[in-house]
């Protein structure tokens, strides 16, 4: 089925879609109770009316969600991760889910990593509880992968890491950015290549944090293979993928994505937006007009059946609210950041945390206090990017406290929204 839609030319696949967006909508209006009474005042023939949800929409029960011909026992469930603070269980057919994972092997195949066969070196979370670890080590086993867990990357743990590089034939590594870019710092500090120690490594996917541009070439140095950034929603599929001509390719196969502005109104490509996603295969649960909570831009150069993602810019939620009224995206301040204090290698990681309107933290892990003058130049740039009056304060830790799934979020506000 997969295959069928990559084959169509453009001007079957503008069809496609515009067929498949009617089929989905038509189908939840007469089968979905929930979107019955949420899209009550949709005309089928103007897509604009069709009203935008987000993950508040959609918590309540699980069975009020469900369209009629389902039920929990009869779909595939899961659950959201809740790093944007609103986590829920989500539903998807059977069939739907299959192209989930037709869609993700598909891409993973453009780089000759095979799921049946291909060794994975996964730098994820673990569940710390006895059972859930267990289960998690089973999925494991049977999905032909070596969980690395990232809830420790002292030098001594990653050392054990690299042991177990020469001594495993992995083809590709998966897993959160901020632990990768950890291993390879280490590597670096090594002055090793990881394929040298470990030759069948084909390539490395980073998923569910931001990779900025200079991670990206630390790890392509350390690690001697391609690099490949990968987005993605449990709730949906995989969003956007690098394609190896290094753009980043959007998902048209089974999914729609605009960006809207904040009248819910398409922007032109080369303009930011929020990045709003229809599922078009899942009849189990309605996601349509699905506002994901992320910040996004297509390229100037994208097309209907050829979207190009050109930045992914972060979470709504993750806005810095400045004394001025200003908004600002929060990674603002981490590209700030980023730029003055990993420059000579002693900070390993950090994250900013905006306590008030003028007043953020930064914590930080790394072999010494920073020094004054970084504190100085850290607090110029502030000013010059955004606005006077910001007061930053460092606080130097052994270890950054990960949320329970393992990702680090880079940036968090605690000024109301």
């Amino acid at each position: 089925m997969l295959s069928n839609i990559q084959k169509l030319d453009e001007t079957e696949y503008e069809n496609y879609l515009k067929s498949k967006k009617r089929d989905i909508l038509d189908y939840h209006l007469k089968h979905n109770t929930f979107y019955k009474s949420f899209g009550k005042h949709i005309d089928l023939n103007n897509w604009n009316s069709v009203p935008v949800m987000t993950k508040r929409d959609l918590q309540q029960p699980l069975e009020d969600r469900l369209s009629d011909d389902f039920t929990p026992k009869t779909v595939y469930l899961n659950k959201t991760s809740g790093s944007s603070g609103n986590p829920f269980v989500f539903a998807k057919d059977k069939m739907c889910h299959a192209l989930t994972w037709a869609e993700i092997q598909n891409r993973f195949g453009w780089y000759g990593i095979d799921f049946n066969s291909s060794l994975q070196a996964r730098f994820y979370g673990i569940p710390l509880d006895k059972v859930g670890y267990y289960k998690e080590r089973f999925k494991d086993k049977l999905s032909n992968r070596y969980r690395f867990s990232i809830f420790d990357l002292s030098d001594k743990a990653l050392e054990t890491y690299l042991d177990t590089f020469k001594t495993k034939p992995f083809d590709y590594i998966n897993g959160y950015t901020s632990a990768i870019v950890q291993f390879a710092k280490y590597l670096k500090d090594k002055n090793l290549i990881l394929k040298t120690v470990c030759p069948t490594l084909k390539c490395c996917v980073v998923t569910s944090e931001m990779l900025f541009p200079d991670d990206k070439l630390l790890l392509e140095q350390q690690f001697g293979i391609p690099v490949i950034n990968e987005y993605g929603a449990s709730e949906l599929d995989l969003i956007a993928f690098q394609n190896p001509n290094d753009i980043w390719q959007v998902n048209s196969d089974t999914l729609f994505v605009e960006i809207l502005d904040d009248k819910n109104k398409p922007v032109k490509n080369g303009e930011e937006g929020r990045v709003v996603i229809t599922s078009l295969y899942n009849k189990a649960q309605p996601f349509i007009r699905y506002d994901l909570g992320d910040i996004g831009m297509l390229s100037e150069t994208s097309t209907l059946q050829k979207p190009i993602l050109k930045k992914l810019i972060g979470r709504t939620s993750d806005m810095a609210i400045l004394p001025s009224g200003t908004r600002a995206a929060g990674l603002t301040f981490y590209y700030i950041t980023k730029a003055i204090i990993e420059d000579d290698g002693n900070v390993k990681e950090f994250i900013i945390t905006q306590e008030t309107k003028s007043t953020f933290k930064i914590d930080y892990v790394g072999k010494s206090e920073i020094p004054e003058v970084k504190q100085h130049e850290i607090i110029a740039e502030m000013k010059r990017y955004l606005e006077d009056g910001l007061h930053i304060h460092f606080k130097k830790h052994e270890a950054l406290k990960r949320s329970k799934s393992g990702k680090l979020k880079q940036f968090k506000s605690l000024v109301p929204q």
